[in-house]
């Protein structure tokens, strides 16, 4: 008589069950060590963009700081050109005017 799978004794049952079982708790010991891995990679990916972040906001900071310096100390003298520019009025007859008489 060939034996099946239907002829399984108690012992065999109770040891697959058991194996099955290990083999759940192999793969959620390996999925959280993967898991792990994972935001340790993360965390250190975006530490770095953190950094970076930091680094351009000081950087920009400092432009903005030297800018509105130059502002300060040029605003008079580039709006007294603006002025004198803007009211020196020279009328004059365009060139392709034509005076017909």
């Amino acid at each position: 008589m060939i034996s099946g799978s239907g002829n399984r004794g108690p012992h065999q049952n109770r040891r697959l069950k058991q194996a099955k079982e290990e083999a759940q708790a192999e793969i959620e010991q390996y999925r959280l060590q993967r898991e792990k891995e994972f935001k340790a990679k993360e965390a250190a990916a975006l530490g770095s963009h953190g950094s970076c972040s930091t680094e351009v906001e000081k950087e920009t900071q400092e432009k903005m700081t030297i800018l509105q310096t130059y502002f300060q100390q040029n605003r008079d003298e580039v709006l007294d050109n603006l002025l004198a520019f803007v009211c020196d009025i020279r009328p004059e007859i365009h060139e392709n005017y034509r005076i017909n008489g």
